[in-house]
């Protein structure tokens, strides 16, 4: 099958980088957890990598999920770092939703599906407002990537509930933006879905109040991942619809 290789850097930040490896015919994406300079950010990286490791185990099998990608194979590309700090997963041919060109009409039920099915699973995904980790498969269907901010649960009490309704909430706002003021199929009115004005829970609130301002100040602020600020422009372009693909990817 040939040497493995690195065939591009898909994105570098303080806490490492995310690289696509190809050999031969096959592709994979790896993420180092290398940190940097600062002070705790290797910590903060692997224990990151540790989270998304976790849930795409308990996702395997999951269609529209990537799963972990045996290391051996691809030991020719060792490079000196610990396999803690390595994570290799499936790479998924896709474009980001924010720059996805034609969408099928039932897409945001789609994508409703898939994160429903993530929650049957104990694991609610925590970043699903970035447009970049709802990617669009060639044949129109929604996968998932991104699972850093993860999180699995053995429980489904208060907290689970509350990141249930978070991620939930935040597909309703990306079906909203992308189908209202015309910008949904012809002659169909904007697209409400069946999580329309879903409630903030009080464990959500207290969140946006405490945790994501800190959590905004290290990542923006200290570790200068800007990433979350990658979403279709409100001039556009915005996406062609297309027929509404069944169950079976038809």
């Amino acid at each position: 099958m040939g040497e493995a290789h690195i065939i591009s850097e898909l994105k570098s930040d303080l806490l490492g980088s995310v690289e696509l490896l190809g050999r031969g015919e096959e592709q994979v994406v790896r993420r180092l957890a290398t940190g940097s300079r600062l002070p705790g950010s290797a910590l903060l990286a692997r224990h990151l990598m540790a989270r998304e490791r976790r849930s795409l185990g308990a996702l395997t099998g999951l269609a529209g999920i990537p799963r972990v990608v045996d290391h051996q194979p691809w030991a020719s590309l060792a490079d000196g770092r610990r396999a803690g700090a390595i994570l290799l997963r499936e790479y998924i041919r896709g474009e980001p939703l924010h720059r996805a060109r034609v969408l099928p009409r039932n897409f945001f039920d789609l994508l409703d599906g898939l994160v429903l099915a993530l929650h049957e699973h104990g694991v609610c995904h925590n970043d699903l407002h970035k447009e970049q980790n709802i990617l669009v498969q060639s044949d129109g269907r929604p996968a998932l990537i991104d699972f850093q901010l993860s999180s699995v649960h053995g429980k489904r009490g208060a907290l689970f509930r509350s990141r249930v309704q978070d991620d939930l909430r935040h597909l309703q706002k990306h079906r909203r933006r992308y189908t209202r003021d015309g910008r949904g199929p012809t002659g169909e009115p904007e697209q409400h879905g069946p999580f329309h004005g879903l409630p903030r829970t009080g464990t959500s609130a207290l969140w946006r109040r405490t945790g994501k301002p800190l959590y905004m100040l290290l990542t923006r602020g200290l570790l200068k991942t800007r990433d979350g600020e990658e979403r279709r422009p409100s001039s556009g372009p915005w996406p062609e619809w297309t027929d509404a693909l069944g169950p079976d990817g038809s």
